[in-house]
């Protein structure tokens, strides 16, 4: 996979949360895996069309989409994972990744993107790429979300 398809989704992260009420906000590493992704608990996947296909992986713990769900919904607990959680996770992922997919469109790429799809659990493996990924962890005031990229 090409290293700039990197910054459009660090740059996405990077202008999205600040404007959810997100202000501490960190890159940490770029690292290269292979092929799958253990889910951390919730995984939400979002498939890449056209001139630039295949997906990009949103993967954090159950607490960690918790806090953002709350966060998305003005401080209202989120003790648990349930459907109105579960929705603003997935809402958050079409923010980041139509984000992401306009920065690629200034880049010049004509791209789609899919309906997200949210998995919950931690015994499931998602399958990234046929080959290696870029992850890209990220740090949300304390809590991590690795964003799993493999576009051609």
């Amino acid at each position: 996979m090409d290293a700039k398809f990197v910054n459009p989704f660090i740059d996405a992260f990077m202008t999205v949360m600040p404007q959810i009420g997100f202000q501490d906000i960190t890159r940490k590493k770029v690292s290269v895996k292979d092929k799958s992704a253990q889910s951390l608990g919730v995984t939400v996947l979002v498939g890449f069309t056209k001139q630039i296909r295949g997906n990009v992986a949103y993967n954090m713990s159950e607490e960690t989409a918790k806090y953002i769900a709350s966060t998305m919904m003005m401080g209202m607990p989120v003790d648990e994972f349930n459907d109105m959680a579960q929705s603003a996770i997935s809402e958050l992922s079409n923010m980041l990744t139509a984000n992401a997919a306009t920065n690629l469109a200034t880049l010049g790429y004509d791209v789609d993107i899919s309906t997200p799809s949210l998995s919950v659990g931690h015994n499931f493996v998602v399958k990234i790429s046929s080959e290696q990924y870029l992850a890209i962890d990220m740090d949300l005031s304390g809590h991590r979300i690795e964003i799993n990229i493999s576009l051609q």
